[in-house]
């Protein structure tokens, strides 16, 4: 307990005060709440994993919970404040936002006893109809790892500790126990594993959650390279590695490869293989006592290293309206404003009607499903939608966007469940503005067939449309989907699953009390064809009316894009997206002027002037991209900043690049090189749109693998 010495030295200690059965205690958590008939473990907290106290040495109890989002599960403990989709997150392009939602989050676990969360996903989009997109950040590795990144640093600042994950290429929901993602390791090293070394930097996780996956044909939590040779050696990571629940299938190669703690392996897994088979392995020298040791004394490494055992969590009041606060900022700077023809938004607030139409808006706002989820504290605001199990239940945040309109509107303003369509487009037809909420239920354990709107909502947008010219679109969802009605329509909104306070924040961005400041962290395609892969086998859910599409594949194959991820895809093949990355519109305009880039002190830094030229304030995101010499190189994102300008206003703005994005990893000499020649800069609305380019000549360099982010 001599806080004066180092987490290591601190950990050592434990470690050799230890019995064989407290070690082997520790190396595996147990499922926190009721399951299949068993009880909840005593001391546990309703929660996604526990291991006992260990109070002869002073450990406290691990108590793990779920997820980025917000603690979930705690409907029985009061509610929790939901983050909106960490795409909002990444959308805002705010270090800060993302970071003050981590810290939201953990402080709330904290609160409610808990000190292991399971935030931080890291997985780069590589399809837009993964189920599970929400829970990540995009498609770009600089931008995913650093908001990842800043996420997992709010909550260990806490004093909680956070687990990045899904380590890794789990980009797929489909099949997800058994798919093999097939990858070579330049295009992993340039783009997903980028992300979660970057976010690892950043944020200094004391877990990393390896994936059910397989990574080119071996399970990710026995994948020896991953766990042992990249995380733990290439990038010297010293906390631990648990597994997710149920993707653990041996005792002595998962021990051998860089497992540390098996996660509920006696309702998840064949058998709990981090107790008797793993004591048979030793005993019969498979695997030696030595790695045992380095299991516990990596997380115990963790838990002093995040202050846990210094400063135990203890339950405390929440302030839910402060955190509520919280989601509704990243909300107002994460929602994309896709469309605005003839100025329609912001709205007036004296309007003498409005029809609202659609999304479940006179109750909430949709979240997404799965283990993520998030139980609001004064309950869900639409219950008994299907499917009644598994990754249900559908929760929906009592935030209701009709009430937040109405409290501004002088006019009039009315409801249609959208249910009818003539009943709806008839409305519409006799209101000044129409607005339409679309949704999109997606969820952890599925991906869609398709990017199709369900219930026939593209039905319901195009009616309305035609009935009324001044009809917006307000998306709570996924991320892409098809847009059939786009060109009809007024104006959208891509407000994606909007979190605790959504629908005051849609709202008040609809009527211009805050301005629309998102950008989009992925590609959004105009169909499926567009796509590396066209078709998900075996995708689909049937309990929401999705039948599966066949049977799922044993592999996906992303050696098919590589490295070329989203927006480098879309430029590789010459492909037109209906929206790029990093696009999205203001209520103002904004011009770039006098780009200069240079190099010096081995920094390639890329000055230049922003303007507002607008007739209101805004918020905009100016964007590098990097084009690496030679014929094969795509750009790259290599930095952003996110400023806000005062109309007619000016700012010089520098901005330094990335050194990661401006070196490729090189499979022969494994290291990363630094080719020399000219470098192709471009300063960019989105990662289509440029007002500035410039060439700078860089010297070439290489890189070990073994570098961190303060000194490549």
């Amino acid at each position: 307990m001599n806080s004066s010495l180092s987490p290591d030295q601190r950990a050592t200690l434990v470690l050799k005060a230890m019995t064989q059965d407290e070690k082997f205690r520790l190396i595996r958590a147990d499922f926190g709440q009721p399951s299949e008939g068993r009880a909840m473990p005593a001391g546990a907290l309703t929660s996604a994993g526990y291991v006992p106290a260990i109070a002869r040495l002073g450990l406290p109890a691990l108590q793990e919970t779920d997820a980025g989002l917000g603690v979930a599960k705690a409907d029985k403990s009061g509610g929790a404040i939901s983050l909106p989709s960490g795409l909002a997150t990444a959308a805002s392009f705010d270090p800060q936002i993302a970071y003050a939602g981590g810290a939201m989050i953990g402080s709330e676990a904290r609160k409610k006893g808990f000190n292991v969360m399971l935030v931080g996903g890291v997985d780069l989009e590589r399809d837009p109809r993964n189920g599970r997109n929400f829970e990540y950040a995009g498609e770009d590795p600089l931008l995913a790892g650093t908001i990842a990144g800043n996420a997992v640093r709010g909550v260990q600042d806490q004093k909680v500790i956070a687990t990045v994950k899904h380590y890794a290429l789990n980009a797929m929901e489909t099949g997800r126990n058994t798919l093999s993602s097939q990858i070579d390791e330049p295009a992993a090293r340039d783009a997903d594993l980028l992300a979660f070394e970057i976010a690892i930097g950043i944020g200094h996780p004391g877990s990393v959650m390896c994936a059910y996956n397989r990574y080119n044909a071996v399970y990710a939590c026995e994948n020896d390279w991953l766990l042992n040779a990249v995380l733990k050696g290439d990038w010297g990571y010293p906390g631990y590695v648990m597994s997710d629940w149920g993707a653990v299938h041996s005792a002595g190669k998962s021990a051998l490869a860089g497992l540390d703690q098996e996660s509920a392996g006696e309702v998840f897994d064949p058998k709990v293989f981090f107790d008797q088979p793993l004591r048979a392995a030793i005993a019969s020298g498979e695997v030696p006592q030595s790695r045992v040791d380095d299991m516990v004394r990596r997380i115990l490494r963790s838990l002093f290293a995040a202050g846990i055992i210094d400063h135990p969590a203890k339950a405390a009041p929440i302030d839910f309206a402060a955190d509520g606060a919280v989601a509704q900022k990243a909300e107002e700077a994460g929602v994309v404003l896709l469309r605005n023809q003839h100025d329609l938004l912001p709205l007036s607030p004296s309007l003498k009607s409005m029809a609202v139409i659609g999304g479940h808006a006179d109750k909430g706002v949709l979240s997404g499903g799965g283990s993520s989820v998030v139980y609001p504290p004064a309950g869900n605001a639409v219950p008994g939608l299907p499917p009644d199990g598994w990754p249900g239940p559908r929760v929906y945040q009592p935030s209701a966007p009709l009430a937040a309109i109405a409290r501004r509107v002088l006019g009039k303003v009315q409801f249609n469940d959208g249910r009818d369509v003539a009943a709806a487009a008839q409305l519409a037809s006799h209101a000044d503005v129409a607005v339409v909420f679309v949704e999109q239920w997606d969820a952890e354990s599925f991906d869609r067939p398709d990017m199709t709107l369900p219930d026939h909502q593209d039905a319901l947008v195009a009616a309305v449309a035609k009935a009324n010219p001044h009809t917006v679109v307000v998306l709570e969802n996924n991320g892409p989907v098809n847009m059939p009605w786009l060109d009809q329509t007024a104006a959208v909104l891509e407000s994606w699953y909007p979190g605790a306070r959504g629908g005051e924040a849609i709202t008040r961005l609809l009527f211009g009390e805050v301005l629309p400041s998102g950008r989009l962290p992925m590609t959004w395609p105009k169909d499926e064809s567009q796509l590396p892969r066209p078709q998900i086998p075996g995708a689909g859910l049937a309990s929401i009316g999705v039948p599966p599409q066949g049977q799922p594949a044993d592999t996906v194959d992303y050696r098919i894009e590589g490295a070329d991820v989203g927006y480098r895809w879309f430029q590789k093949k010459h492909i037109e997206p209906l929206f790029p990355f990093g696009y999205g519109l203001t209520y103002t305009h904004f011009g770039y002027d006098k780009l200069k880039a240079k190099w010096a002190d081995g920094k390639l830094v890329v000055a230049f002037d922003v303007s507002n030229r607008g007739s209101r304030d805004g918020t905009d995101v100016p964007q590098v991209y990097v084009t690496l010499p030679g014929e094969n190189h795509t750009r790259r994102l290599a930095g952003w900043r996110r400023l806000t300008l005062k109309k007619g206003a000016t700012l010089h703005v520098e901005i330094t690049a990335d050194p990661w994005i401006l070196a490729a990893f090189d499979g022969q000499r494994k290291n990363w090189q630094r080719p020399a020649g000219s470098y192709r800069i471009q300063l960019g609305h989105s990662a289509t749109s440029f007002e500035g380019e410039a060439n700078v000549e860089l010297p070439a360099a290489s890189f070990s693998v073994r570098r961190s982010r303060a000194s490549p």
